[in-house]
């Protein structure tokens, strides 16, 4: 069994609606662990069976404990606020790359033509990184995240004008 990430979202949204405060779901390839941390604040992480809840390896080899939720703050805009357009929405939470390596160019920038189902991001939940690719044809107007910045579930990550 596999869940996928709208899956997952939608067990939050479950979760945070319920007066449940713990749930885990086990399988032989997956071990999912949502805990509510306090009233209206969940966290959850994709595991694998031998990996300790609330912590995960990232970049230089140790372990850091996910942020709660109340302490993320949202990112800087890219443009002074979203214009008219077609909003492309973060489909999970994770971290946000504006180019597919560290080296590369972005995919766009503000400005940018795009056509639809051109990447213009990559999103990185635990080392698996998720193209996302734009919705619609147009300009890109406005850009909702920092590169390396963690992005939440719907976050405005692009706003496209498809009459530009």
């Amino acid at each position: 069994m596999t869940l996928r990430y709208d899956e997952i979202a939608d067990i939050l949204r479950m979760i945070d609606n319920s007066s449940c405060d713990e749930l885990v779901i086990e399988t032989a390839e997956l071990k999912l662990v949502v805990r509510r941390r306090s009233a209206g604040n969940v966290s959850a992480a994709p595991l694998s069976p031998s990996t300790d809840v609330g912590s995960a390896p990232h970049s230089g080899g140790q372990t850091a404990a996910a942020p709660p939720r109340s302490a993320v703050t949202p990112p800087k805009a890219s443009a002074a606020s979203p214009a008219d357009g077609v909003e492309v929405r973060s489909p999970m939470v994770g971290t946000f790359y504006r180019a597919p390596k560290p080296d590369a160019p972005p995919f766009v920038e503000i400005g940018s033509r795009v056509e639809k189902g051109a990447p213009i991001c990559v999103i990185d939940v635990m080392k698996l990184f998720t193209t996302i690719a734009a919705e619609t044809a147009g300009r890109v107007t406005f850009i909702g995240a920092e590169n390396g910045a963690l992005v939440e579930f719907g976050q405005v990550l692009f706003v496209i004008d498809p009459a530009a």
